[in-house]
Formats: C-alpha cells, structure tokens, sequence
C-alpha cells in the first residue's frame, strides 16, 4: 500500500539502467515514480526550474556532488541531496558500522550505489522530512497571506479599525485616526482605548467587556458607548471586537462605526479618472501615465515579470515649430501619438509633455530583439511624412530605456533616468538625435548609492561580483596552499570596485548577508575544482557581523564542508575584531557552532581594539590576521618588539598568527623573526581569478 502517492525523483548519473531500478523498487511505497534522468550541468540548471522531491547523485562528466549542492544552494531550493558512491570511494564517508556519517533531513552522502535497500530508504527518509517542510510551510503560508490580505482591507477600508494589544493602541488606518483627530499613527501608539470613552460608567463597563473577550468569550463581541475625539468633542458609535493577528502575533481587531458618516472617495475617484487623458491625442496624459507605471511597477516588484520604460522625445521640434506654427507642432505629436499607439501594441503608451511621450512594456526586457524594434520605430518615424495644412512636417525620434525589475526604485527615480538616456542619446548624435540609449547602473554606480544598490542586486542574481585568491605561506609545512578570497565588483568602466566602497551602502540596503552567501558559495565552488588537484588546498573567507548574527549560517557552512569533502579542514571563517567586540555573546555561540563543522575561526585586525587579550580568551579562536598598523616600520625597534611580544602572547594561547601585508623585500626579512606562523603579501604574491599554488622554489 503506498504511503504517498507521487515522487518526482531526479536521478544525475550517467546509468539510466541503475536509475530505472531505483524507481521500480521506490513505486513498492508509492502510486506512481516520475524519473528525471541527466548527467551534464547545464541540463541540471534547467531541469531545475521544475519541481523535484529528492535529487540522487552519482556520476556526471563535467560536475561533482559539491558542484549539485552549490547549483541547489545558489537557486535557493529546498530540494534534498543523496550522495552515491562506490564502495571504494565511499569509505572516507562512512563509519565503522559502514553507514554514513553525514545523514540530516537535507543531505545524505557517501550511500554505496550498490546497495539498493539503503538507497531506497534514505529517498524515503529524504522525501518524508521534505513533505513535512512543505506541509509546515504553507501553513505558515496561508496564515501569512490570510494575514496580509486582512491588514490590505482593512487599511484600504471606508470603516474605522484599529489593533490593540492588551486594550493598547498598536495599529489604526486613516479612517480611524480621522475619526477622533489625531494627526498619524505615531500619536496614537501607545494610547489606551479607554481614553476615547466619554463615560465613566462605560469605561467599566468596557473593561469588563474586553476581559471577557481576552478570555475567550466571543458571546457578546459589540459594545455600544458616546466615544470621544481628541478635541473632546462626543459621537454615539458601536465597536466590535475580533480576534487577529498583526505581524505575526495575536492582537484584538477593533471597529468602530459611528452614525452619519459619509466619505467622497467614489467621486473623487471619478474626478481623478476623467483627468488622466489627453485631448489632442486621445492617449493617456502625464497623470495618467503615473497611475499605470504606480501598478505596473508594483507589478513588477512582486516578483511578477520585468518591464522596460521607454521615454521618447521628438526631434527638431523647435525648427518645427519656427515654419510651421503650433499647428504644425500638435499635428507632429498627434501623428506620432497614433504611431507609438499603434506600433507598441501590448504597451501603454501616454503623452508625457509637450513634444515627449513614454511606453510601457510589460513582460519585457532590453535584448537584440527589443533594440530590432526599437530600429523599426525609428525607421518608421523618419519616414513619415505629416501634412499640415499644404506645407509637410518631418521628425525623427531619440528614445532613452530603463529596465524594469523587483530591485528597481522609485518610479520618480526611474522616469529620470530614462529622460537622461534619452538626454545623453541626444548629445552623442551631436544634437541630431534619432538616437537611443539605455541606462545602464555599472556606469553609475561609483556616484550613485541607488543605482550601486541595483547594480550589486544585479550581481548577486547573475554572478558578476569577482573574487580573487591569495596565497598564505604556512612556515611550519612551507606550503602556500592556503588561500584568502577577496570580493571585488567590477564596474561599466572596467575597474574593480572594492569591499570599503560597496559594503556599507549593502549594508544599509539589507544586502551584506546576500554578497556573504554568494562568496560563500562561489568560493567553495572553485575551492572544490583546486582541490582536485591539490586536494589539502583551504580558504579564509571574511564574512561581516550579519552573518556572524544569523542562526542559519553554521548549517550553511556545514553543508558546503560535507560537500566540498576531504581529510582536511577546507574553511577558515574570518571576522573583524572591532565587530567581534560588539557581538561578543553572539559570537561565542556562533564560534563553537561553526568550528562543529570542522571550520576554523579567525579574528581579523587582530590588536585593533582594547579588549584584544579578553577577545581571545572568550572566543578561542584558531587564528588571528594582525591588524595593519602592526606591519608598519618593523626597522623601528619598539614597533619590533611589540609585535614579537603580541605574536608570542597569542601563540602561546594555542592561536595560529598570520602577519599580512608584506609589500616590500625589507618587511619580508623582517617577518620571519617575529614569529608568526602564516606570512601573506603582495610581495610574495598578487591575488588572481584563480587559486594558484605558490612554488615554494625561489
């Protein structure tokens, strides 16, 4: 009898006679197997985009288990992982009962493929804690929708509603905060209900009635009462009490009628619709423009689609206007008007001014095929041949494009950049136009914070942030397979943008603990294709206070070590002393949840703060990085000796010391008598795209 009814199980391995066995001893527990077979990386990535219960790996041509678990990890899935091996291979990865070591509701690795009764069970075991996540989740779901859709009607409601939480105010809508005089919603947080009674007698009264509520009695949930406004002035009105939840915890929804209200938001409504269009072309006006790109964009933000805005001026305008008159201006806008109409047949197109019009694509984005039709348009205009009276008008036209996504900004932000491609498109035609020009955020971000934010949005989803690898010499092993990553963003110039630059604007936009994910992850990936060579090779990431603050990212780190495989430790993590002094019980927990995964830890600007020695003490950290002013003027015998003694100190604490930034021959002489294990520099060596192990020849 099957448990469930339906897998769909996706098998990478090049023996589809193997896979075809795993599905027909798995429909033994369930109605029906749907198999999906493949064994090359870029089939994997589209496979992807469907749903699949579990994913069992055993062999492809050009992709490791590490790189599937990166490829799952980098699409955000919740799609389990079975790690199949050969007998041979997978004995590294099993315990002395031969059974996995690494067996968790998302991950199972080092299964030999041969054994078919452990194979089905761990699909089972797999599949099972994956229904059990779904099931969880949309519950979580349906009571956050159910939620969010009550908080959109009541804060778009005519009524008067407001939350309280134990008789305090914590939320109202404008119709609430209308109706007894206060100015927002900040003045009213925090006000008992109690004080917009007018009546002694019925504050008691209502005490009473909300306990009996609070305690579950839903007998009597209306409570009529004379209610009071802020100014003092009195109404009769009726409430009504409800249970609900507002940001995820349970509060008492309140609404308040009272007699003779009345509201002009219909006919206002019809005013503002009757505005929206212009005469002379019949399209949408600037207003109305703003209406449709207002719901487009939210359109856009929810993940939807994307869209472009195009802003179209027409040029010689002027010359126009000089032969021909206003007539001949407003019958070269009415003709083009009719054009655009009729050339952008899924988009909205509206006169945005005088001689300017906008269209909006949705479902689009810039490509080829887009500046194909663009080169049509334009083709179409110049050709036009626009009567106006016995004399003819001609123009051509300079069009300025944004693309539209979930990162975009504001939609006044937006509509400027757009006029300044088609300003910019203009000045590059040598003022002759029927040009265009696209705007383009690595141009700008340097100088613009909002646009160096869309910019690194754009990096994370399509992996253009670089990362560079530097060498570590270890003294003891005289080794340098030891390697720093360091995050650059590349920019529309061609230069490489540094972490000082874009870190605290990620920062402020909520987007630090993202880029930490995705050095992460990239880096374990090209991590993993070392190793096939220099299987010992390690790496040090720096990651910020965010991740270190997040409960999450011990699991992360865990799961890419299983992946990434070995004898040896792969990761050393690294944080900065300042930041680690902030976070100091955070941190502690943190330190002894990520070195359970076999990672070390490292304090980076190791001596910067005051609490350096209790710092260590706390944390037990693996290694510590010197901060930069310990490296300056070593030829200084104080200087000398003061870092000898900080080395000395730390070593003896069991704390591997790592002297970074030897630049020059004389601080390299130097570093070798003052104890520290690891040497690093762009003396030794420069960081590149890729892990180059250093030669210790030389």
């Amino acid at each position: 009898m099957s448990i469930n009814s339906t897998l769909n199980l996706l098998v990478v391995d090049d023996n589809q006679l193997y896979a075809e066995r795993i599905v027909e001893l798995l429909r033994l527990y369930y109605d029906e197997v749907n198999l999906g077979f493949l064994d090359d990386r870029e089939e994997l990535i589209k496979t992807l985009r469907h749903s699949w219960d579990v994913l069992v790996f055993g062999t492809a041509y050009d992709m490791s288990f590490t790189d599937v678990v990166a490829i799952v990890q980098e699409a955000e899935l919740d799609l389990p992982l079975l790690g199949l091996m050969s007998d041979e291979m997978a004995t590294s990865g099993r315990n002395e009962e031969g059974l996995p070591k690494i067996i968790d509701a998302n991950i199972i690795k080092a299964l030999v493929a041969d054994n078919e009764t452990q194979v089905v069970l761990a699909v089972r075991i797999l599949h099972q804690a994956l229904l059990t996540r779904r099931e969880m989740a949309g519950i979580k779901h349906v009571l956050s929708e159910a939620e969010q859709r009550a908080n959109i009607l009541i804060k778009n409601s005519k009524s008067a509603v407001a939350y309280l939480d134990q008789g305090i105010h914590i939320y109202a809508n404008d119709p609430y905060l209308e109706m007894f005089g206060f100015e927002s919603m900040e003045s009213l947080i925090g006000v008992p209900i109690i004080d917009l009674i007018a009546s002694g007698d019925k504050i008691k009264e209502f005490k009473q009635f909300l306990r009996r509520f609070d305690k579950g009695n839903r007998s009597k949930v209306e409570f009529k009462f004379e209610s009071k406004r802020k100014d003092s002035s009195t109404f009769e009105a009726k409430l009504q009490l409800a249970a609900a939840t507002y940001e995820g915890e349970p509060v008492t929804q309140v609404i308040i009628q009272p007699d003779n209200q009345g509201n002009s938001a219909e006919l206002a409504a019809k005013l503002a619709e009757a505005e929206r269009r212009d005469s002379l072309t019949g399209l949408l006006n600037r207003r109305g423009f703003e209406h449709q790109f207002a719901e487009l964009l939210s359109s856009v933000k929810s993940g939807e689609a994307n869209a472009i805005l195009l802003f179209i001026r027409l040029d010689g305008i002027g010359k126009i206007n000089s032969t021909l008159g206003i007539e001949g201006v407003d019958a070269t806008v009415k003709q083009v008007g009719y054009v655009l109409n009729e050339f952008f047949e899924y988009g909205e197109v509206s006169r945005f001014s005088d001689s300017t019009f906008t269209v909006l694509l949705p479902d689009a984005r810039h490509d080829a095929k887009l500046d194909k039709r663009i080169d049509e348009l334009q083709q179409k205009i110049s050709a036009l041949l626009i009567e106006v009276g016995s004399r003819t008008a001609t123009t051509t036209i300079t069009i300025g494009g944004v693309d539209l996504d979930a990162d975009s900004p504001e939609p006044k932000e937006l509509v400027n950049r757009a006029v300044s491609s088609a300003n910019d498109a203009f000045a590059s035609s040598n003022n002759v136009g029927n040009a265009v020009k696209f705007y383009d955020a690595s141009l700008h971000a340097s100088e613009d914070d909002t646009a160096l934010v869309e910019y690194m949005q754009s990096a994370l989803k399509n992996g253009q942030f670089k990362l560079l690898y530097q060498p570590i010499y270890d003294i003891e092993t005289d080794t340098s397979n030891f390697f720093e990553v360091f995050l650059r963003l590349p920019l529309g110039d061609g230069t490489l943008m540094t972490p000082d630059k874009f870190l605290p604007v990620a920062r402020a936009h909520g987007l630090i603990e993202k880029i930490d994910r995705w050095v992460l992850i990239n880096a374990c990936k090209q991590l993993n294709r070392t190793r096939q060579i220099q299987p010992d090779a390690r790496l040090l990431v720096q990651l910020t206070s965010e991740t270190l603050a997040n409960t999450q990212t011990a699991s992360v780190i865990s799961q890419l070590v299983k992946a990434i495989g070995g004898d040896t430790s792969p990761l050393a993590l690294q944080f900065n002393e300042p930041e680690l002094v902030e976070y100091m019980a955070v941190a502690k927990k943190q330190f002894v949840a990520i070195k359970a995964t076999g990672s070390d830890i490292a304090i980076r600007d190791y001596g910067a703060t005051a609490k350096t020695s209790k710092l260590l003490d706390y944390l037990e950290p693996t290694m510590a990085r010197l901060a930069r002013n310990y490296v300056t003027d070593l030829s200084n015998t104080e200087n000398m000796d003061t870092v000898k003694s900080l080395v000395q100190r730390t070593s003896d604490k069991g704390v591997a010391v790592m002297m970074p930034y030897i630049e020059e021959a004389s601080t390299m002489s130097q570093a070798w008598s003052v104890g520290a294990r690891y040497l690093q520099g762009y003396y030794l060596q420069e960081p590149t795209e890729n892990m180059l192990v250093a030669s210790s020849e030389g």
